[in-house]
């Protein structure tokens, strides 16, 4: 039994050494501390995109495997990064590669790891939602094809209401609120909302989750940013930029001033072990902030 241990050990250690070839070996020579050392080999990794902008990083004692150091100076060394905002922590998950200026397409990955918990919760608050439909569509087929297996999921839907009079969008001419504009963007909206809701709720009737709940509510402000929360744990924030552009209404083109929330840049935080970090702080004001929308003035979306 004892050999057999011994020699799964080897191959694990084998597995861990060819899978971080590209992080090197420390330099006995070299006088720096081998946390240093260790430091200096991740942050080229990440530099030069080796590990890519929301990557996992090794595990602890993966790194300490590869480097042949205790956990107690890999910790120092990913506390090195961590102040330098190159990575962030997220609680029972390890250290991932700070996404500062991701794209909505990159929210995926994110949004995967999310439903390897147990437990998914998100919260989104914007334009139409349509991103999040997108970002959420792979990870819900791996659920149907038992790829993840969360036992809950829980979505909520903080969106405008485009049937009442808004700033944006509007004729581009007047810059005025136009019903027909409005009604174009309340189409886009409710597509993308009863998606979700569709897409969400099929998984619970299938038995495929425990328990599935989707949320959708409406208020009167025009969207300006949007607001993704995961497992109250990390954000993603992004400004919508307003562009003048022609759409076809009614068969006809019309100018029109628009809020464009595709490839926008999304900035990223995540909660960390420093309760007063930059990244804590934010999750917690925006949970803050979506909480009080969503208990205020909000009002429930009918589908």
């Amino acid at each position: 039994m004892a050999k057999f241990l011994n020699l799964a050990s080897q191959r694990y250690r084998g597995q861990v050494s060819e899978n971080l070839d590209f992080l090197g070996q420390l330099d006995p020579d070299d006088p720096k501390q081998a946390s240093q050392q260790i430091a200096n080999k991740l942050r080229a990794a990440i530099l030069t995109r080796r590990l890519a902008p929301g990557d996992k990083l090794p595990s602890q004692p993966e790194l300490a495997t590869r480097y042949s150091v205790a956990r107690e100076t890999v910790k120092r060394a990913l506390d090195l990064l961590r102040a330098e905002r190159l990575i962030v922590s997220r609680q029972g998950s390890g250290a991932f590669v700070r996404a500062q200026t991701q794209r909505a397409v990159e929210l995926r990955p994110h949004i995967e790891a999310v439903f390897e918990r147990p437990h998914v919760s998100i919260d989104f608050a914007g334009f139409s939602g349509e991103t999040l439909r997108d970002a959420l569509a792979e990870a819900l087929d791996k659920v149907r094809v038992g790829r993840l297996a969360p036992e809950t999921i829980a979505v909520r839907v903080l969106i405008s209401d485009m049937t009442v009079p808004m700033a944006l969008p509007s004729r581009a001419e007047t810059q005025a609120d136009d019903p027909a504009v409005r009604e174009r963007a309340e189409r886009i909206t409710r597509r993308a909302a009863e998606a979700i809701i569709d897409q969400v709720a099929e998984l619970g009737d299938l038995g495929l989750v425990r328990s599935t709940t989707v949320e959708v509510r409406m208020h009167r402000a025009s969207p300006l940013f949007k607001l993704y929360i995961l497992n109250d744990e990390e954000v993603f924030y992004g400004f919508y930029p307003v562009v003048e552009r022609t759409v076809s209404i009614k068969g006809e083109p019309l100018a029109i001033y628009d809020l464009m929330g595709k490839d926008v840049p999304l900035f990223h935080y995540a909660v960390t072990d420093d309760d007063a970090s930059h990244g804590t702080q934010f999750v917690e004001a925006s949970r803050q902030w979506f909480d009080s929308v969503w208990s205020t003035i909000a009002y429930r979306y009918d589908g």
